[in-house]
C-alpha cells in the first residue's frame, strides 16, 4: 500500500480503529502497551510523523520526562539513567535531564521551571547539601514525581532506594571479621534519609559487636576536595584506625592518596571498604571492597513507577521500593 502514512493508514494495517490508533500513539493508558507497541512499531516502520502540536493540543502530554540529577559524571547515576531512558523508550517518551551540582536553589529553579506543562513528569534524586521535605511534600501534589536513590520519606511519591542500613551493618561486620576494631567512618548524604541509614547500619553493628563508636572517627564530606584528603590525612596521623569505612564514592581517591602518602599499607596497616560504583575499583591498587547499589535496576524500577502514574495504574502500591545492594569482597579488606 503507498500514499500517505496518516493514523487512518496505520490503523488498516494493523486492522484495528482509528481510535485506538490514535489513543496508542497519544500514550492512553486504555490501550495495553503490546498493542501501544504494535502502533509504535509500524509507525516507525512507515516513518509515520504525526503533527507534534496538534497532538499535544489533543492529548495535554508533552512525550517527555524530566530527570534530575547531582551530576551526570557519576557512575551511579549515568547507570541509572541508561535505565531510565530504556523504560522511557519503550513508553515512546524523551528524556530531559538536568544536574543540580548538589545545588538546592538550582533544585528547585529547575523542577519550578518544568510546572508549566513542559513535562509529564519527573524522577528526582535529590541534593544532599540540606533537608528540602516541605518544598518536595507541596511539589509532590503538582505533577508525578518519583524520587530514586535519594529519596525523602513519608510523601506521597514513589521512593525507589537500596537497602542502606542492612548493607552498611553487613559491610561493617565484615571488616570485623577481617580482624578491625578501630574503625573510621567517613560520612556524607549526612542530611537525607540514605546518609542516615547508612550511619546507622554501621553504628548498630559496632555496637552489636562490643565495639565503641568513637566519634572523633567519624569525619564529614565537604565540597572542598583538598579538605577531605586534609581531613583523612589528619585522621590518619592522630587516630590511626585499622579501617576506613566510606559512605560514598567520593571518600576513595582521597582515602588512597593519604594512605599511600603517609606510607600505610592497605590491607596490612588498614582496609578499605566503600559504597561505589565505580567501573574501575577492581583496577585500584589494591582493588577497592565495594557496596555496589543495583543503579541500572534502580533507573528502570524508577521510570516504571512513573509511567505507572501517568498511565493512572498502580493506586495502592507499595510506594517504598527496596532493592539490594551487594557487598563485593575485594583485595582493600584483604580477606
Amino acid at each position: 500500500m503507498s500514499g500517505e502514512v496518516n493514523i487512518k493508514r496505520l490503523a488498516q494495517e494493523l486492522n484495528i480503529s482509528i481510535a485506538t490508533v490514535s489513543k496508542a500513539l497519544n500514550d492512553s493508558y486504555e490501550i495495553s502497551l503490546k498493542t501501544k507497541n504494535r502502533v509504535w512499531d509500524l509507525a516507525k516502520a512507515l516513518n509515520y510523523t504525526p503533527n507534534p502540536a496538534a497532538s499535544n493540543l489533543r492529548s495535554n502530554k508533552t512525550k517527555t520526562i524530566a530527570v534530575i540529577i547531582p551530576f551526570v559524571a557519576n557512575n551511579f547515576f549515568s547507570l541509572a539513567i541508561k535505565g531510565i531512558e530504556e523504560i522511557a523508550r519503550k513508553y515512546g517518551h524523551h528524556v530531559l535531564i538536568y544536574q543540580t551540582h548538589e545545588d538546592i536553589e538550582m533544585e528547585m529553579s529547575f523542577t519550578n521551571s518544568l510546572l508549566n506543562g513542559r513535562v509529564d513528569g519527573i524522577l528526582t534524586s535529590v541534593s544532599s547539601s540540606e533537608y528540602n521535605g516541605d518544598y518536595y511534600k507541596n511539589l509532590v501534589k503538582k505533577i508525578p514525581l518519583v524520587f530514586f536513590d535519594r529519596v525523602y520519606k513519608d510523601l506521597d511519591a514513589y521512593n525507589v532506594a537500596t537497602d542502606d542500613y542492612n548493607i552498611s551493618f553487613e559491610a561493617t561486620i565484615h571488616l570485623i571479621e577481617c580482624g578491625c576494631k578501630k574503625i573510621a567512618y567517613l560520612y556524607g548524604l549526612e542530611n537525607l534519609p540514605a546518609g542516615k541509614a547508612r550511619f546507622a547500619g554501621f553504628k548498630d553493628a559496632m555496637e552489636a559487636n562490643g565495639l565503641t563508636m568513637n566519634d572523633e572517627l567519624v569525619i564529614k564530606y565537604c565540597e572542598d576536595e583538598e579538605k577531605n584528603l586534609e581531613q583523612i590525612r589528619q585522621l590518619l596521623i592522630q587516630h590511626q584506625p585499622d579501617a576506613l569505612f566510606s559512605s560514598i564514592e567520593e571518600f576513595v581517591i582521597p582515602s588512597y592518596t593519604a594512605c599511600r602518602a603517609l606510607n600505610f599499607q592497605i590491607p596490612g596497616d588498614i582496609k578499605i571498604i566503600s559504597f561505589s560504583n565505580q567501573a574501575t575499583a577492581h583496577l585500584l591498587n589494591p582493588s577497592l571492597t565495594t557496596i555496589t547499589q543495583p543503579a541500572l535496576e534502580i533507573g528502570r524500577e524508577a521510570a516504571t513507577c512513573l509511567f505507572k502514574m501517568l498511565n493512572k495504574k498502580g493506586q495502592g502500591d507499595d510506594h517504598d521500593i527496596i532493592m539490594k545492594s551487594t557487598l563485593i569482597k575485594r583485595e582493600s579488606t584483604g580477606c
